[in-house]
C-alpha cells in the first residue's frame, strides 16, 4: 500500500466515525531547527518515578510531537505510552492546551502561541512497580535510563536529524555506564553531549549504587568497558580469571568479524532480583539484566553468560548490518521484521558458538544447549502449520505476552530456530568446500565491510544470498527458503553434518540438569509432554503429547502422582516404573490435579519412560561442531 493510499484510508475512517482526522506532518530528511533540551530527573527511587522536562524550540503554529511507539531492538510497536503520565505544556511561562490525536494515540497536538520560540513540556515516566505492569527499570540500588521512555520529539523530520541535550540527575553518590559522551558531572547532575535523537535512543545508560566498571580490552585504541550495577556491593565483584573470559569474548569477536563498527563498546550489566532482566542491542552498548549471582556462584550461573556474547554479536549483526526493512525515519513509522532470522537467527548462532570459543560456556555445555534446541523443534507441533518464517512477526502481533499453547502457536522461533538454519549453512559450506570455508568467513566478508564505520548498511535477501554464493557456490535461495517458508521436519541436517544426532536417554545431561534445578521447573517436555514449575503448576505443554491426550490444561496444578504428594522426584519415579515393570507396568500413570477451584483425576497411559535429549557422535564422520565451537 502506497502513503497516499494509506493516509486517505485513515482520512476516510476518521470521517465515516464523524472525527476530524488531524494532519501528522510526514517524517523528512531535514535538520531540525534547534537542540531540545531533555532533562531527566532519576532521584525519586522509593516512589519509583522518573520526572521529566523538555525544552522544545518552536515556532508560532501548528506542532505535533510524538512519543516513540516502535522501538529499536524490541521488533515491535512497544513503546511504553502507559507509562508515560501528567503531561503538561507552557510556552513564555503560560499553560498550553493540548490533544492526543484521535487515529495515532501517541501523537499530541498543540498550538505554538504568537512571539513564543520555545515549548517546555512537563511529564513523569512511571516504572512499573509490580511485574504485572512490565519491566521495573528503577528500584533503590539500581536504575536504567532507556531514552525512547523519556522523550517527545517533534513529528516531521527524521529522528537522526533532531539534535537533543540530554541531562540526567541521579540519587546521591551514585555512579553510571553508558555509550553516551559526557560534557560535565556537578555532583549528581550530568549533562551529556549534545547529539541526534536517533542516537540517542540507541545509548541507554545503567546506574547504581553499586558500581563497578571493567576494562574488557586494556589498552586499545577503541575501548570494551564492563559496567556492572547490583543489589549488593559484593555481587559487583569479579574474579580477575573471570574477567579474563570476557576479555577473551572481545578477541575471539574480533578474530570472528575483523573489524569493529564503534568508537567506543560498553556492556551495561545489572545483577539484581529485583532490577526487570534484559537482553537488548545497541551500536556502541548493550543492556544486560541477569540474576544476582552472576559472578558470586560462577558455576551453577553458567547458563546465564551466553547473553553478553549475543549481544556484543549484534553490534555487527542487526546495528551496522541492518535489514533494509527496518530503515525507518522515526520511532513512530512501523518497522518491517522479515530477515530477523538473520539478524536474530545467525545472533543466537553466533552467541553459541562465541560463547564456547571464549570459554564463558564450555564447550560441551553449549553443545547440551544445541541438543536442547534441537529437541524442543523436533517436537513442536506448530511447525506444521507455521513456517519459521512466519514468527518474524511474532513480535507485533504478540508484542511478546505469555503464550497459553507455545507449542502450538508459536513465538519468536526464528532466534533458535534460525540459528540451526544457520549451523546448517555453516556445515554445507564446510561440507561443499572440502572444510576449506565456513560461515566465519561470511561474517567477516559480509559484516566485517567499511572497517571503522559507524554509518548503518542495509542489506535485503539476495544480498545475504549473493554473499553466500561468492563465499562457496550454491542454490543458496532455494536452500534457505525451503527451511524458512517449509512445515517439514526440523532442520536438525546441521547437526548430522556436523557429526552428531539427537537422541534421547533416561537421564538429563549434569548441565541440562542444572539448567532446570536453577529454574526450579521440573521438565517432562518429552516424555509426559510437559513441565512444571517448583510448585507443581503446568508450565508447558506440548500439543498433541500425553498430557494433552489426557485433557491436562494449563493453569493447572498436580497435587499427587498415583496417590503421593507430587514431587518432581515421585513423579519421575512413577514414569520410570510405568515403563520397567513391576506392579505398576502397563497401568496409567494417576494424577491428581487442580485447576480454579475444581480438583480432578487424569490418567496418562504412557509408558515411554523419562525422556532427555543430549548428543550423540555419529561414528566415522568429522567432528565439525568441534571445530566450530573451538576458539580461533
Amino acid at each position: 500500500m502506497t502513503p497516499l493510499r494509506q493516509s486517505l484510508l485513515v482520512l476516510l475512517a476518521a470521517t465515516t466515525l464523524g472525527v476530524r482526522a488531524e494532519t501528522i506532518p510526514a517524517p523528512l530528511d531535514q535538520p531540525y531547527p534547534g537542540t531540545i533540551a531533555l532533562r531527566v530527573d532519576a532521584t525519586n527511587t522509593s516512589q519509583q518515578i522518573f520526572r521529566v522536562t523538555e525544552t522544545i524550540p518552536a515556532k508560532p503554529g501548528k506542532l505535533t510531537l510524538l512519543y516513540p511507539q516502535w522501538v529499536p531492538a524490541n521488533h515491535g510497536p512497544s513503546g511504553p505510552l502507559n507509562q508515560l503520565a501528567g503531561l503538561r505544556f507552557s510556552a513564555n511561562g503560560k499553560p498550553l492546551a493540548w490533544k492526543r490525536d484521535t487515529v495515532n494515540v501517541h501523537a499530541f497536538h498543540l498550538e505554538v502561541p504568537s512571539g513564543a520560540a520555545s515549548v517546555e513540556a512537563e511529564y513523569q515516566y512511571l516504572s512499573p512497580t509490580e511485574a504485572n505492569q512490565g519491566r521495573t527499570t528503577i528500584t533503590a540500588e539500581i536504575l536504567g535510563v532507556q531514552w525512547h521512555s523519556m522523550a517527545l520529539y517533534p513529528a516531521g523530520y527524521a529522528t537522526r536529524r533532531i539534535m537533543v541535550q540530554p541531562t540526567l540527575t541521579l540519587p546521591e553518590g551514585w555512579q553510571y555506564g553508558s555509550a553516551l559522551e559526557t560534557q560535565e558531572r556537578q555532583g549528581d547532575v550530568v549533562r551529556f553531549k549534545p547529539l541526534d535523537l536517533e542516537t540517542l535512543v540507541d545509548s541507554p545508560l545503567f546506574a547504581g549504587r553499586h558500581f563497578k566498571r571493567y576494562d574488557l580490552d586494556p589498552g586499545a585504541k577503541l575501548p570494551v568497558h564492563l559496567n556492572v550495577v547490583a543489589d549488593t556491593a559484593e555481587a559487583v565483584e569479579a574474579k580477575p580469571e573471570q574477567i579474563e573470559l570476557h576479555r577473551a569474548l572481545i578477541q575471539q569477536t574480533y578474530k570472528l568479524f575483523n573489524s569493529q563498527h564503534f568508537a567506543h563498546y560498553d556492556f551495561l550489566l545489572a545483577l539484581s532480583e529485583e532490577f526487570g532482566g534484559i537482553g537488548r542491542e545497541h551500536h556502541q552498548s548493550s543492556e544486560n539484566g541477569v540474576k544476582l549471582d552472576y559472578f558470586t556462584d560462577w558455576a551453577k550461573a553458567e547458563s546465564m553468560r551466553g547473553l553478553l556474547p549475543h549481544e556484543f554479536a549484534h553490534s555487527w549483526n542487526g546495528k551496522f548490518r541492518r535489514p533494509a526493512d527496518q530503515n525507518v525515519p522515526d520511532f513512530n513509522t512501523p518497522l518491517q521484521n522479515s530477515l530477523l532470522w538473520v539478524y536474530e537467527g545467525q545472533t543466537q548462532y553466533w552467541g553459541h558458538v562465541l560463547s564456547s570459543r571464549s570459554g564463558l560456556i564450555k564447550l560441551e555445555h553449549v553443545r547440551d544447549t544445541l541438543a536442547a534446541t534441537a529437541a524442543r523443534y523436533d517436537a513442536m507441533r506448530g511447525r506444521s502449520w507455521r513456517p519459521v518464517q512466519d514468527t518474524t512477526n511474532d513480535p507485533i502481533i504478540n508484542g511478546r505476552r505469555p503464550l497459553g499453547w507455545s507449542s502450538w502457536q508459536r513465538s519468536e522461533d526464528y532466534y533458535n530456530e534460525g540459528a540451526l538454519i544457520w549451523l546448517d549453512v555453516d556445515t554445507k559450506i564446510r561440507e561443499l568446500s572440502a572444510d576449506g570455508k565456513s560461515l566465519d568467513h561470511f561474517a567477516r566478508n559480509f559484516f566485517g565491510i567499511d572497517n571503522g564505520a559507524y554509518t548503518a548498511n542495509h542489506y535485503v535477501f539476495e544480498d545475504v544470498v549473493k554473499a553466500l554464493n561468492a563465499l562457496q557456490p550454491h542454490d543458496w535461495a532455494a536452500f534457505l527458503r525451503a527451511r524458512l517458508d517449509g512445515n517439514g521436519p526440523a532442520p536438525l541436517d546441521g547437526l548430522t553434518r556436523a557429526g552428531w544426532k539427537l537422541v534421547y536417554t533416561d537421564t538429563p545431561t549434569p548441565y541440562l540438569r542444572g539448567v532446570e534445578e536453577r529454574a526450579k521447573s521440573a521438565d517432562f517436555q518429552y516424555s509426559l509432554g510437559f513441565s512444571l514449575n517448583g510448585e507443581g503448576k503446568v508450565e508447558a505443554l506440548q500439543w498433541e503429547g500425553p498430557g494433552f491426550q489426557a485433557g491436562l490444561g494449563g493453569g493447572t496444578t498436580v497435587l499427587a502422582v498415583n496417590g503421593t504428594a507430587y514431587k518432581p522426584e515421585v513423579l519421575r519415579a512413577a514414569v520410570t516404573a510405568a515403563k520397567t515393570g513391576g506392579k505398576d507396568a502397563g497401568k496409567p500413570i494417576e494424577l491428581l490435579v487442580k485447576k480454579g477451584g475444581k480438583f480432578r483425576t487424569i490418567l496418562l497411559d504412557y509408558h515411554g519412560g523419562l525422556r532427555y535429549p543430549r548428543l550423540e557422535r555419529i561414528p566415522d564422520t568429522p567432528d565439525r561442531l568441534q571445530a566450530i565451537l573451538s576458539p580461533l
